[in-house]
């Protein structure tokens, strides 16, 4: 079991096979993800990448699992802070389940670092990216407050 993990789970009135595009389409992720997007092959043991609006590296790390319209895990590395690095790669998984006419999604963050300064700074930004990327999908506009990336980054 992990030492620090961070959980969060929303449910999101769309389809998985939508859902997922979001996930990895850079074009969509842009719009809702502080104008950054990935690049990867998305399937197992592809390298995967984050890059900011002006081209820097966010975060690297390595596709694990990739099930389309069901589950997605990876290796994440973050590049930007480097107060972070110490702790090395963390796990990154999304889970998608229909419900109804909703999608369930769960996502879940963790490494194996006792009190992580990297699950705590996860914890305090994902669930805006999460109802920005809920947003984006149910009312065709995402949160305000995703929509740029911060100045001084």
């Amino acid at each position: 079991m992990p030492e620090s993990r961070f959980v969060y789970v929303t449910y999101i009135r769309t389809t998985p096979e939508k859902l997922w595009e979001a996930l990895i389409d850079p074009e969509f992720t842009r719009r809702f993800w502080v104008e950054t997007w990935q690049e990867s092959e998305w399937k197992a043991g592809a390298p995967w990448r984050m890059l900011t609006p002006d081209g820097r590296v966010h975060s690297t790390g390595e596709i694990i699992e990739c099930e389309p319209g069901r589950r997605l895990v990876l290796s994440w590395f973050c590049h930007l802070f480097p107060e972070l690095q110490p702790e090395g790669h963390s796990r990154v998984t999304y889970e998608l389940q229909q419900v109804g006419d909703s999608v369930k999604m769960t996502f879940i963050q963790e490494n194996d670092t006792p009190d992580s300064k990297t699950i705590n700074m996860a914890s305090q930004g994902w669930p805006l990216i999460l109802a920005s990327l809920k947003s984006l999908l149910e009312t065709g506009s995402p949160l305000e407050a995703t929509r740029h990336f911060p100045k001084g980054m």
